[in-house]
């Protein structure tokens, strides 16, 4: 068993290293890499308001065009906006989200409606106004050795998107807990959404009554009985089928993201003082 467990733990570390190779390699040979030229980037560098490190980047385009990224420590997101007119105002216009695990990564750019603020004097003072997402206009999937583009890519993530956002929403409806990391996420949510998949300690404790049903699917024989007690209705046929197991396993970081997605606009909503990191131009 020891050597099975290494083994398993090898494999995954090959696995999610290819990944981001692959992730690069995609990258470079569309060009997405070098869209833009770094200006300069400023950061929080006293996170006593925040445990988490804020990076905002003015760049340019390739038509010479201002823009600002704010970047979020733990989230795999860019969130793009316009460079500030001469009152410091700015709106946003879209997210970027790349991730990857060990069965390939999902890319997106989901549209948003927002605005915020910003000065740059010696420092740079930023906050968020408002902000709202709004649809998924493109994005690539890469699977195993499946790699989705265009209208099949847009069409199953936004499908996906619809998922993980009915599936977050019943959570947060259960027990909304502020600035998880991703592992104390991790731990608490997998037993309560695959007992299956768990050690018995580790089940809920409801998890199996009398006269409970069972159905296979994925080689896994799910409780529809623990499904029917414990999920709202429309999430039913997506736990019993396995689909909820494979957006968990593909796009766990989405649905972190989606559940952690409030927090994240209170974060950016109080005002931000940011240092200009030297070094990055």
């Amino acid at each position: 068993m020891k050597y099975i467990k290494i083994f398993i733990l090898v494999l995954s570390t090959l696995l999610i290293f290819n990944c981001a190779l692959m992730e690069k390699a995609g990258r470079g040979l569309d060009g997405s890499a070098k869209r833009f030229k770094t200006i300069s980037v400023y950061k929080n560098t006293d996170k006593n308001d925040s445990q988490k490190e804020i990076n905002l980047s003015v760049v340019e385009n390739k038509n010479k065009e201002k823009l600002l990224i704010i970047t979020i420590e733990d989230f795999p997101i860019k969130i793009f906006g316009t460079f500030p007119d001469e009152n410091g105002s700015f709106t946003l216009t879209s997210l970027e989200y790349l991730a990857g695990s060990t069965f390939g990564w999902n890319e997106y750019t989901l549209e948003l409606i927002g605005i915020g603020n910003l000065k740059i004097e010696d420092k740079a003072a930023f906050k968020i106004e408002e902000i709202e997402t709004v649809q998924i206009t493109n994005g690539r999937i890469h699977r195993y050795d499946t790699r989705l583009t265009g209208k099949e890519a847009l069409s199953a993530l936004r499908n996906r998107y619809e998922r993980i956002l009915a599936l977050t929403e019943w959570m947060k409806s259960l027990n909304m807990v502020k600035g998880q990391t991703e592992d104390e996420f991790e731990k608490y949510w997998e037993p309560i959404l695959f007992p299956e998949r768990v050690s018995k300690k580790k089940r809920p404790n409801d998890w199996l009554q009398d006269g409970d049903k069972f159905k296979t699917a994925e080689s896994i024989r799910w409780n529809t009985g623990y499904t029917e007690r414990k999920f709202p209705e429309e999430l039913w046929p997506i736990r019993n089928s396995a689909t909820l197991l494979r957006d968990w396993e593909e796009a766990f970081y989405w649905i972190y993201l989606e559940y952690e997605w409030e927090n994240i606009v209170e974060l950016l909503s109080k005002e931000h003082i940011l240092t200009k990191n030297k070094r990055g131009r």
